[in-house]
């Protein structure tokens, strides 16, 4: 590709200039009708959606480089996997806040159980637990002899998640910094070899599992929430109502959570098990990594709601309860949390509670 194109590229991300790129068409062989929309857009052949700079040329070698890629589908699978990975970090900090307004017992989390079975993800996840509940060595009691899974099997559900996002940063670390243009040209021999690279069987895979995983760590965020509002669990009034007999607290929340584990769970289908067979059957197959990577960007949204419900539970909990947290970041995520959700005893909405809690878990997230 010339570089009077990077160049143009660069400048029209510098100016805000924005092409107007349908979303149609990209099946996992590569993003031809994004990719040359976008091209179109720098020939000045198609108007700009907003800004623009001026037309440059391009050549037959520039519209092959151009199009001959997936890197539509790429740039959004990055930022799908960064969204995706903040609420996975973010899901440690809501977990030890209803740990701690549960009263849980961490020796599930000690670093001899999870010696005893080192899957990767679960070991760094009772780490995550470890580093929050606690300021020295000592992990604190807990109330019951067993916990609920949803606390005390966390590691085990979490793990995979873990392992699924880092999985998907190698698949893409290697695809974002490929040649993978069709045909391969060879600078050393000059010798031009037509390949499959074009396929992102990787990608889609990747995702799918991610998916898979993430659906069964929002189930246990939404089983925490349930603990939550359970009296014979949490010593508190049912659905941590405060009021006049029949109040429903935050039961609300659990509707609002299993709806959107409903969409979670359907936007983690695999879209892996099918195919397409299209130009006269030459091409045979297709990844619909495209696809595999939107079904991710919906199953995010829905997590985070899933998150955020459970995330008010807890902070309303630890301000009924009065439970002092330990010396931890966790004491700085109560604080930032209070500061950032209103507290209101009686029966009131709860939507803007969880839109608000929605935007604050990207902070907890770095904690």
């Amino acid at each position: 590709m010339h570089p009077r194109l990077l160049r143009a590229l660069e400048q029209a991300l510098r100016v805000g200039a924005l092409p107007l790129v349908h979303t149609r068409g990209a099946i996992g062989t590569g993003d031809l009708t994004a990719l040359a929309e976008i091209a179109l857009t720098l020939a000045g052949e198609l108007p700009w959606e907003s800004g623009g700079i001026d037309p440059v040329a391009i050549s037959p070698g520039d519209a092959l480089a151009f199009i001959s890629s997936n890197a539509a589908t790429l740039a959004e699978a990055v930022l799908a996997w960064h969204d995706l990975s903040r609420l996975l970090a973010a899901s440690h900090v809501v977990t030890a806040l209803t740990f701690c307004a549960l009263g849980g017992s961490a020796e599930a989390y000690d670093e001899r159980v999870h010696a005893s079975r080192p899957h990767p993800g679960a070991v760094r996840c009772a780490a995550e637990l470890r580093r929050l509940l606690t300021s020295g060595d000592d992990l604190p009691p807990g109330r019951r002899l067993q916990d609920p899974f949803g606390l005390r099997a966390f590691p085990q559900v979490q793990g995979p998640a873990l392992e699924a996002a880092a999985r998907v940063e190698q698949v893409l670390e290697v695809d974002i910094n490929a040649a993978a243009e069709n045909p391969l040209i060879d600078t050393e021999t000059q010798q031009a070899f037509h390949h499959g690279q074009f396929s992102t069987a990787p990608v889609a895979l990747a995702f799918d599992y991610l998916r898979a995983a993430l659906h069964h760590t929002a189930e246990l965020s939404a089983a925490r929430l349930s603990d939550l509002v359970e009296p014979d669990l949490s010593g508190l009034p049912p659905f941590l109502a405060k009021g006049p007999a029949g109040s429903s607290g935050v039961m609300i929340l659990e509707y609002v959570a299993h709806d959107a584990l409903g969409t979670l769970r359907h936007a983690a289908s695999p879209v892996t098990l099918g195919t397409a067979v299209i130009s006269r059957g030459l091409e045979d197959h297709a990844s619909f990594s495209t696809h595999a990577v939107r079904s991710t960007v919906a199953a995010t949204a829905a997590y985070r709601t899933v998150l955020a419900c459970e995330l008010l539970g807890a902070v309303r909990a630890l301000r009924m309860s009065g439970t002092e947290l330990p010396d931890t970041p966790l004491r700085h995520a109560f604080a930032l949390a209070s500061a950032g959700l209103p507290h209101v005893a009686e029966d009131h909405p709860l939507s803007t509670e969880i839109q608000q809690a929605e935007r604050l878990l990207d902070r907890l997230a770095v904690l």
